[in-house]
Order: C-alpha cells, then structure tokens, then sequence
C-alpha cells in the first residue's frame, strides 16, 4: 500500500513537472527560433514518454512483489532500483541525443543537453567551442563555471578582444593584454603593458626575458641591448647577458669594436666569465678572431699564476695550432714535477 502510495506520488509530480516544462519551453518562442524550440520539446517528450513506460511498468512490478508477500525492505531496494533505473535510462538517452547532435555538426543544440538535462556546464561549453561558437562558449565558461582563463582565450578567438584583454587584466597576464593590444593597433596602451612585464623580469633578476620583450613585442632594440649591458655590469645571469649582447651586434665591424670596448670595463673578477663568452666569439666570424684570441692571451696570463688550469683555454684559440697543445702540454707535466717535490 505504501509502495503504491509512493508510486502515485511520484507519477504525479512527473506530470507536474511535465507541465511546467511545457510551459517553460513555450516561453522560449519570444527569444529563440522556433526550430531551436521545437528541437528541445521534441526530445523532452520523448524522454517524458520513456519515463513515464518505465514508472508504469516498475509499479506494476512492484505490486506484484507485494502480492507475493514481500516485506518493507523489499519495497524500500525496489524503490531505489527504480530511482536508479530512471536515472541511468534518461542519462544514456540524453548522451546519445548530444553525440547525435554533433555528429550533425548542430554544436548548441548538443551544448543544450549537457547543460539542461546533463548539468554538465564543462561539456556544455567546450563543445559549443569546438562548434567555434566561441561567444557562447564564453559565457558559460564566465557564468557558470567561472573560468576566466578558458572565457577570455574564446573571447579572444571570437576577436572579441576588448572582452578578452577585460578578463587577461583580472587574471594578471600583463603579456598577453599587450599582445591583444597591439592587434587592435593600440600600441601605446600594448607598451605600457609590455613595460609593466619588463619590470617584473628586472625585479628577479631575468634580464634577457627582459631584453626579449624589448626587442621583439615593443621593437626596441636600443633598450634591449642596454639592459643586457646592465644585466653584465651587475652580474645578474652576467654570462647569458653578454652572450645575447653580443648576439644582436650582426655586423661584424662593430661587434669587433663592441668586444674590445666591453673588455676594457670588465673587472679582473669577472674575466674568466669574459673568456668563456670569447669561445663563442671566436667561432662566429675570422675577422673577429684576432681581437678575440688577443683578449683570451690577456686573461689567460692574468689568471694562470692563481688558476693553472686556465692553460687549457688556449686550445680554444688555436684548434689547428699542434704546438700549442703540446706546449699546454709540456707546462701541466712541468707544473706537476714542480708541484711533486
């Protein structure tokens, strides 16, 4: 008796539900097509009609285990297995009905059912993403999931880049807002935003990535070549700064004149950083080479009293040169029998 009870409540409140639905549903003829409207009735009836066999058929199970003399707990895993039951058949035909959609390539219709019968908002969104309803997309992202991240990179591929870099500023990617900046030609605000990045590469000590926004996002080229210059100066990734100076110096008679000029300033500490950034010098041109083998001489002598090991580096100057291996060679066993005793 109670079991009926339960099922006559439940089918009731089905047919409510099913009514008010049907009204909501009609409600959308003022602000959607009527094709979008009349796709979303179709499948509702549907799945109402299938909710409604299965009910029927679970009650009239159900009494006959009642008749045959089952007790409460009976009543109350039946109860739960057609809960269950309901759930799983509508899950797996309201799965179905999206795959048919984007099969049809029809991506918001298919992003309805993940969002209105699946509650599925992830889905929902990303397929009307991969539809390139990016604008749709979104707003779910923003809306529902509050996902700013995944909302501005589809407002970005809708073009819609006031909206995007909006978003980009909240999220604190000052790179990306100057690049979407400098798309829509707003080139003072993209600076702006490029020199704000700029700083906070100089603030940890990240003075090439510093150099790279200078020279390739803002084209400025002096300001790129005088921050590596002050990340060599105060020693800050001192090596990569003036490899990547010298990198950008393409020809070759002024960064000849560059290599002597920054030599000159070059304290007596930091010059065995200076000759392993000759090594890379040497190789480059063979006009530099003169400049270069004279200045890895001068380090060598100046060192090779405290460090006896930078007498190895020679061989870096004169590749082709037998003698001078042999000579490095003969000065290591020399060092050595002197050393010995």
């Amino acid at each position: 008796m109670n079991k009926q009870r339960f099922t006559d409540k439940f089918i009731a409140a089905l047919f409510i539900l099913i009514f008010i639905k049907i009204f909501g549903i009609l409600a959308e003829l003022f602000h959607k097509s009527f094709w979008d409207v009349f796709a979303t009735f179709l499948i509702f009836v549907v799945v109402a009609i299938v909710v409604l066999i299965v009910v029927i058929f679970q009650s009239d199970k159900e009494i006959n285990n009642a008749n045959a003399g089952k007790g409460g707990r009976s009543m109350a895993g039946n109860s739960s297995y057609v809960e269950s039951s309901v759930f799983n058949r509508l899950h797996n035909i309201y799965e179905e009905r999206a795959q048919k959609y984007i099969s049809e390539k029809d991506y918001r219709n298919a992003a309805k059912v993940y969002i209105n019968l699946l509650k599925d908002n992830y889905r929902g969104a990303k397929t009307l993403a991969d539809g390139e309803l990016y604008n749709e997309a979104a707003v779910i992202y923003l809306k529902k999931l509050n996902n700013k991240s995944e909302a501005a990179h589809c407002y970005e591929k809708a073009k819609q880049y006031k909206k995007s870099i909006e978003l980009y500023k909240e999220l604190g990617q000052k790179e990306k807002v100057g690049d979407l900046y400098k798309e829509i030609n707003e080139v003072e605000n993209a600076n702006n935003y490029y020199q704000m990045v700029v700083d906070d590469y100089v603030k940890y000590n990240q003075m090439v990535k510093a150099s790279l926004i200078y020279r390739k996002k803002m084209e400025k080229p002096e300001a790129a070549q005088k921050i590596l210059l002050q990340g060599w100066e105060e020693n800050k990734d001192a090596f990569n700064c003036l490899n990547n100076y010298f990198a950008n110096i393409f020809d070759v008679k002024n960064l000849d004149s560059a290599i002597r000029e920054v030599y000159k300033k070059t304290p007596s500490k930091k010059k065995s950083i200076y000759l392993d950034a000759m090594k890379h010098e040497f190789k480059k041109d063979v006009q530099l080479q003169p400049s270069v083998r004279n200045i890895a001489y001068e380090i060598i002598a100046e060192k090779i009293k405290t460090h006896s090991e930078i007498v190895n580096e020679l061989k870096y100057f004169n590749p082709d040169d037998e003698v001078i291996l042999k000579d490095i060679s003969r000065y290591k066993m020399n060092r050595s029998k002197i050393f010995g005793h």
